[in-house]
């Protein structure tokens, strides 16, 4: 027989509604109760709403904090072909392995990089995954110091004792630039990444580090950042195209930047090769369909998604636990199409060749 008090138990309040009362993210009244730090105001709003909502925390659910989920997170920046390329492999690499990826899709938004952040923590993922953000560093910092197990791919966020899986952005920019120079080109002018990330700089690096090899100077007005971005990468093109003396030669540090240039030079009416040479970090299925096809450095997507599985699976094992963190450099390999091709002189002009 049941009881009216049985029937009139109240119902425990839930996280939830402890973060929705006191106004802050889920993830921060998860830290709270962990006992990690957080801002004195937060602190006072969250104890205010457990006083008012009477909310108990779970012992069983609190014990369970040190046990697996099976699920892995996944912070992606874009949906842009690269990135959409490592999810598609990365959750079959670890479905196969036996976790569930959760992906969230962050826009390179510094609000939604935190409510990312927040949302894995409380959802308590085996491992997250991420690109390293800019003014991130402090919070992912925070999450390694409770016990979260994180692999950096992409770009990296220095200082941080996590394992990373990266790739040659350097030394592929480099070889990428050096042909160019290999077929005569020496006005090569560079649309590059955000120059406050890891790899927008190392892409950058490879470029000058090329040109000084054959004892060219940079020249500031074929350098232009345009932010990883397509449209920037339009008008930056009009841009280039506008100088006395225009390149003959364009390297892209991306797939969005190279779709933006060529849309530019399209309309323009002007032709690749024959009007300029070009060259792209990141390589596409799509490249293949253009009329000369798009000459690129092509990232290892199924290494990347592979040695990150890998590490992920040492790591929660067990095996690798105690191991300094990993920083993996995968080699990239430069496609040669048809979007490149030898500078002709006023001689072979004059001899007709092509």
């Amino acid at each position: 027989m049941t009881t009216g008090d049985d029937t009139t138990r109240k119902r425990q309040a839930t996280i939830v509604e402890v973060a929705d009362r006191a106004g802050v993210a889920i993830g921060t009244v998860s830290r709270y109760l962990n006992g990690h730090p957080i801002r004195r105001g937060n602190r006072d709003q969250i104890a205010l709403a457990i006083a008012e909502l009477g909310y108990r925390r779970n012992a069983l659910a609190a014990a369970m904090k040190t046990e697996l989920t099976n699920t892995v997170g996944f912070m992606v920046p874009s949906l842009s072909e690269f990135h959409a390329a490592v999810l598609e492999r990365l959750s079959l690499s670890m479905r196969r392995a036996g976790w569930a990826l959760i992906a969230y899709c962050h826009n390179n938004e510094p609000s939604s990089v935190v409510e990312a952040l927040d949302f894995f923590d409380a959802h308590r993922v085996d491992c997250l995954v991420m690109d390293g953000q800019v003014g991130a560093g402090e919070r992912v910092r925070e999450l390694v110091n409770t016990g979260m197990r994180i692999i950096l791919y992409d770009n990296d966020i220095p200082g941080l004792p996590v394992d990373r899986v990266l790739v040659e952005n350097k030394a592929a920019s480099f070889r990428a630039v050096s042909h160019l120079l290999d077929i005569g080109h020496t006005r090569i002018a560079v649309l590059t990444g955000d120059d406050r990330t890891f790899t927008g700089l190392q892409r950058y690096a490879g470029y000058r580090e090329a040109l000084a090899g054959r004892g060219i100077a940079v020249d500031d007005r074929y350098v232009l950042d345009t932010h990883w971005n397509e449209n920037e990468a339009y008008s930056g093109m009009l841009q280039l195209l506008s100088l006395a003396d225009p390149p003959t030669a364009l390297y892209c540090c991306n797939y969005n930047m190279t779709l933006g240039a060529l849309r530019l030079l399209k309309e323009e009416g002007l032709k690749v090769p024959d009007d300029l040479s070009l060259m792209s970090f990141d390589d596409v299925p799509l490249f293949q369909l253009h009329e000369a096809g798009i000459t690129a450095v092509a990232q290892p997507v199924d290494k990347i998604a592979e040695t990150i599985t890998s590490i992920m699976s040492s790591r929660l094992s067990g095996r690798g636990a105690a191991h300094e963190p990993h920083a993996i450099t995968l080699k990239c390999e430069i496609i040669l199409r048809g979007s490149t091709r030898r500078l002709l002189t006023p001689r072979d002009i004059e001899q007709g060749h092509k």
